[in-house]
């Protein structure tokens, strides 16, 4: 019998499992309240009651995991998720700076048929519209090799596939300065004194980015 689990436990196991792609070497129940903005004594709360579940391994002072049947779950919530926001974005002309909190809300929908008749319907999609892979039917996720556009050597080019950071701010200023997933781009210089950078648009553009918008954003280096 499956296990019935309330949108709150759901989005506890998407955020552990995002907190387990990071380089934390263990998630904390400190880690977790910061991701999902939530008092700590609650997180506590809710991980001994997913722990009950078994849908986590949760010991204190040693961190958190999820259980195989935790991550099976958490990577069909970001299918779901990640799914939706391809929808929104193709088919209901959302901007990619829109789409996240209709899919927060839209993940939840329980029928996997439904999933996977969308997932047919957009074309199999790998990415969804700020590059992160869309995990398949098995929890399958597709790797790429991309490096931040800080990691560029200078008049090395790459392609935009990715972004970091998907809030709304940010995606917003990328949009005022016309950067968008598939925008070709040259790094031309970089500033000693603060790591700024200057790339090089295929419109013969020529932009200052900041450090920190620099590596918030991803590219694939190309020939």
């Amino acid at each position: 019998m499956d296990t019935i689990l309330s949108p709150s436990e759901e989005n506890y196991l998407k955020a552990i499992q995002k907190l387990s792609e990071t380089n934390i070497p263990k998630i904390s129940t400190n880690d977790i309240a910061n991701m999902m903005n939530i008092a700590p004594p609650s997180v506590s709360d809710m991980l001994k009651k997913l722990a009950s579940k078994k849908l986590i391994s949760y010991e204190k002072y040693y961190g958190v995991k999820l259980t195989k049947s935790g991550e099976t779950i958490a990577l069909s919530l970001v299918r779901k998720h990640r799914l939706w926001e391809v929808f929104l974005t193709q088919k209901l002309n959302f901007a990619w700076d829109e789409v996240h909190d209709i899919a927060e809300q839209l993940e939840h929908i329980k029928s996997d048929d439904l999933i996977n008749r969308l997932e047919k319907y957009l074309g199999n999609p790998k990415y969804d519209p700020h590059g992160d892979p869309i995990p398949d039917a098995k929890g399958q996720i597709q790797t790429r090799k991309q490096i931040q556009l800080n990691e560029l050597k200078k008049n090395e080019k790459a392609v935009i596939v990715g972004v970091k950071d998907t809030g709304a701010v940010f995606l917003q200023f990328l949009d005022s300065i016309k950067l968008s997933l598939g925008t070709k781009v040259q790094l031309k210089n970089i500033v000693e004194f603060d790591q700024s950078i200057v790339i090089k648009l295929g419109d013969n553009r020529e932009l200052m980015l900041s450090h920190l918008v620099s590596e918030n954003i991803f590219v694939s280096p190309i020939a």
